[in-house]
């Protein structure tokens, strides 16, 4: 380990000890509980798969030189690819888990934004996290 001074020992140990309150707080508890049940349900899981090869199959038939592209299986593969989709964000375990997961990324974003404005020399008392709208509610986790 470096020579490190009282006080960069001192800030390891608090960061140590905000993340052992970040694990306490109620946003956190319900993510993992939410997780967990994501991951436990044999049809999200299926649907999730299921996901990944038709995307997988779409980049491979998409890379095909143009000659050999299939456009109307991309097409198709495309179509299948949004209805799965659609049934996997439609599932009530991954929709827990989304709420879950904007809830505690609100958390988490104030704190990495306090941390970050704190060490550009803004006082940590008045540094928060304020969303920016970029026009698009695809990307959005929600209005502050």
């Amino acid at each position: 380990m470096e020579n490190k001074t009282v006080n960069e020992m001192d800030i390891i140990a608090l960061t140590r000890e905000l993340g052992k309150k970040l694990q306490q707080e109620d946003v956190f508890i319900k993510l993992q509980m939410a997780r967990q049940a994501a991951d436990a349900d044999e049809e999200l899981q299926k649907l999730i798969n299921e996901f990944d090869i038709k995307r997988t199959e779409i980049s491979e038939e998409a890379s095909k030189s143009d000659d050999e592209k299939d456009s109307e299986r991309i097409q198709s593969l495309n179509r299948e690819m949004r209805k799965v989709y659609a049934a996997i964000m439609s599932n009530e375990r991954m929709i827990n888990y989304n709420d879950a997961k904007d809830a505690y990324d609100v958390l988490f974003n104030r704190i990495s934004a306090i941390i970050q404005q704190s060490s550009e020399g803004e006082d940590p008392e008045t540094a928060d996290y304020s969303p920016s709208c970029s026009g698009s509610c695809a990307t959005c986790g929600g209005c502050g």
